[in-house]
């Protein structure tokens, strides 16, 4: 049996999509944050309703976020996570990964037995499993129950914390027992958002004993022995970070225009498909720029939260630099407690990370970075105004879930609730949901022939000239 009480979740959104429930000592009670951050650069992605629901009319929801924060009490983590340990005597070991709509996703096996899947998130304290049928299939004790309500005092986010899980990635490395939070209810249906399998997240502190090395190009995570590795200085750029709650946080600067400059402290969140969010009214300097698009981007259990979505000038890393930055926008809630987000300005993720070569060192407070292949690429926005989700079994069904006026898409008469069933003269069921957003994101100008299912039934033939939004 579980120990259970109700808290009341502040719905102020710490943005950090994929962000796992967090779960710290401190003193004798434990802060639980619980972040889920699930966007896709260009392209975000809806929240999950209805299609033929109502949507605010505004431009897209660029990510799905959820922020609950819990005061938990009455139990101990004095034990520790005793984290990941590389299989052998092997001195390094790469992992690879799939990289699915700017995220980073782990296969492992859980409890050493079932083969999942977990978005590898350094904004996550702690490892969350989003679908609880795993664990009642390992008939796995929950030590204790956790009721969330939203300040609408009507939604209920229920969580059960689960002691020293066993997880295996095959042939690479392994912990024997990590603390992990599992939802009742996957209410964020990350598959949905991804185009593939996802059963939860995996915070990335789990392998902090190494030296974490991410080549997005290669789509391999490397784990080095501390004492075994070197960096090539000359190649890559030092960055001193803090290290809070397990969390990565950088001050550096960004330029909003190219005359004016702001210092800024920013979240490494691998689990944020976003290139920059940042909080519109935490910075004097900052804020949504003349040419920006309203947009709802995310929800708490209490309520939505909008925003808008436009470009910054540039963001610096060291010494390196990226311009004409995708940038999400939000103004905090200031009135609930913010303490959580730790004076941070903003966030920065995958969607800008992956145009480096990350190496990351939680014991010396320390990142490095080396251009990779999409160093120079230009930031594109979605050119349709289409938001699309995975439906069906194999995800292979693809869903409209909304249109933004006055766009393309909108133009062509493509409406919610709409099934894409071809593009061109090939099934849509031959794609994956990163295929169709590659292809919404094409040149402007480019012609997206598809077919539709409307009604279930109404067969109809649409063409998307695609433009630039942004």
């Amino acid at each position: 049996m579980c120990s259970s009480g109700t808290l009341t979740c502040c719905t102020a959104a710490a943005p950090l999509l994929g962000q796992g429930l967090r779960v710290g000592a401190w003193c004798a009670t434990i802060l639980l944050e619980v972040c889920f951050v699930i966007t896709r650069f260009h392209n975000g992605r809806p929240l999950l309703r209805k299609p033929n629901s109502h949507l605010h009319p505004m431009w897209r929801l660029p990510f799905f976020l959820g922020c609950f924060c819990l005061w938990l009490g009455g139990f101990s983590s004095a034990q520790g996570q005793p984290g990941f340990v590389i299989m052998g005597n092997s001195k390094s070991v790469e992992i690879p990964f799939e990289y699915a709509n700017n995220f980073i996703i782990l296969s492992m096996r859980f409890g050493g037995l079932l083969p999942l899947k977990f978005i590898f998130d350094t904004g996550a304290e702690h490892t969350i499993i989003t679908k609880r049928e795993v664990t009642d299939l390992l008939n796995v004790r929950y030590e204790r129950e956790f009721r969330v309500a939203g300040s609408d005092l009507r939604t209920v986010l229920v969580a059960y914390l689960v002691r020293r899980v066993r997880f295996d990635i095959p042939g690479k490395a392994y912990s024997e027992g990590e603390d992990i939070l599992v939802l009742q209810e996957d209410f964020l249906r990350f598959e949905e958002f991804t185009g593939v399998p996802v059963h939860g997240i995996i915070a990335a502190n789990a392998f902090s004993r190494y030296i974490i090395q991410i080549n997005y190009d290669r789509q391999v995570l490397t784990l080095h022995e501390r004492d075994a590795f070197r960096v090539k200085e000359r190649d890559f750029t030092n960055i001193p970070v803090e290290i809070y709650r397990n969390k990565m946080y950088i001050n550096t600067q960004l330029y909003p225009t190219p005359e004016v400059a702001a210092s800024v402290r920013l979240l490494l969140d691998t689990g944020a498909g976003m290139p920059l969010l940042m909080f519109s009214n935490a910075h004097p300097a900052i804020s949504p720029p003349p040419r920006a698009l309203p947009a709802s981007i995310g929800i708490g259990l209490g309520g939505y939260l909008e925003g808008f979505t436009g470009r910054i000038h540039q963001v610096v890393l060291g010494q390196l630099t990226q311009t004409g930055v995708i940038t999400y926008f939000q103004e905090l809630d200031t009135v609930v407690n913010l303490e959580h987000l730790n004076r941070r300005d903003g966030l920065i993720g995958n969607a800008l990370l992956h145009r480096f070569h990350v190496i990351l060192d939680y014991y010396g407070s320390q990142i490095w970075l080396k251009p990779g292949r999409h160093f120079r690429d230009v930031y594109v926005y979605d050119r349709s105004g289409l938001q699309v989700l995975a439906h069906g079994p194999r995800l292979s069904e693809f869903i409209v879930q909304h249109v933004l006026p006055n766009s393309p898409a909108s133009e062509a008469d493509i409406r919610p609730g709409d099934q894409i069933v071809r593009i061109g003269n090939t099934p849509a069921n031959f794609y994956t949901l990163s295929n169709i957003m590659s292809m919404l994101q094409g040149k402007p100008g480019k012609k997206i022939r598809l077919t539709i299912l409307r009604g279930g039934s109404e067969r109809l033939k649409k063409v998307v000239v695609l433009r630039d939004l942004l």
